[in-house]
């Protein structure tokens, strides 16, 4: 019988020490490693890697590490202060989610997803234009378009939804983790030879990760579109936050990027 090591295998994103679950389907990924002082963790500098990238694709090195250099039949990718959880706990450590409760529903669902996040008044693309800049969503489209024209209707749908699948949290059959992270850096790379980052500041260049936030959701529909990936055999799974979230902050900033154009400029 396979050890639940082989079976699942999360990587937990982190740029510095952390209390970490002591599951072990969990492996603490250092992303970013290149060039960095070692927390004691997996790096992602080691083996088929784009570690160097981190300043601007943030945890997507950590995911492409995932792929290129794990072995499981199911792969997955949550961050330090962001966990998937079934219950709630005082402490927030004991509701991650643990192999004991996913290993139930591993035959019925191929695909693990966050709960959708809403914005109510905001579409995807209006969202991302008032917090960051369109021209890369664009610029992504047109990358789309020209590699991947069959996805092209998936992307104009999914841009006006209010809604989506965020934070680049999901754990995936291994077969599909292959056909996504093909398709994702396939895009993000050429995106890199169109998008000037010289004039951006250090935050607003973290867009890679913040545009496949935003694609997944396109490739995902895509799927389901097809017949390839049947709706019930995806789940979405609860969120929780391992640190308290300053809502008040947030939400003043989300409000003030969309009636009075104020970008974001920085993590809440």
């Amino acid at each position: 019988m396979e050890k639940k090591e082989q079976i699942v295998q999360i990587i937990i994103a982190t740029h510095k020490k952390y209390q970490m679950p002591a599951d072990s389907m969990y492996l603490p990924l250092q992303v970013g490693a290149e060039g960095k002082e070692e927390l004691g963790y997996a790096k992602d500098n080691t083996g088929d890697n784009i570690s160097s990238k981190n300043p601007s694709f943030c945890e997507l090195t950590g995911l492409y590490w995932a792929w290129k250099n794990l072995d499981a039949e199911f792969i997955g990718l949550v961050h330090y202060r962001r966990h998937f959880a079934l219950k709630k706990s005082k402490d927030p450590f004991d509701s991650v989610l643990s192999y004991k409760e996913l290993r139930h529903f591993l035959k019925e669902y191929e695909l693990f997803v966050p709960k959708k996040r809403r914005y109510y008044i905001e579409s995807l693309y209006s969202h991302y234009k008032h917090t960051h800049y369109a021209e890369q969503l664009d610029a992504t489209r047109e990358i789309i378009l020209g590699k991947y024209p069959e996805y092209i209707g998936s992307y104009d749908k999914i841009m006006k939804r209010t809604y989506g699948y965020m934070f680049n949290m999901a754990i995936m059959r291994r077969k599909w983790l292959n056909q996504y992270c093909e398709w994702l850096f396939d895009i993000l790379f050429e995106l890199e030879n169109r998008i000037d980052m010289s004039e951006l500041s250090t935050f607003q260049g973290r867009f890679y990760g913040r545009v496949s936030e935003i694609i997944f959701n396109v490739w995902l529909d895509h799927q389901i579109e097809t017949g390839a990936i049947g709706k019930e055999r995806i789940k979405e799974l609860p969120c929780i936050h391992m640190e308290k979230v300053n809502w008040w902050k947030k939400g003043t900033a989300f409000l003030k990027a969309k009636f009075f154009q104020k970008r974001y400029e920085g993590s809440f």
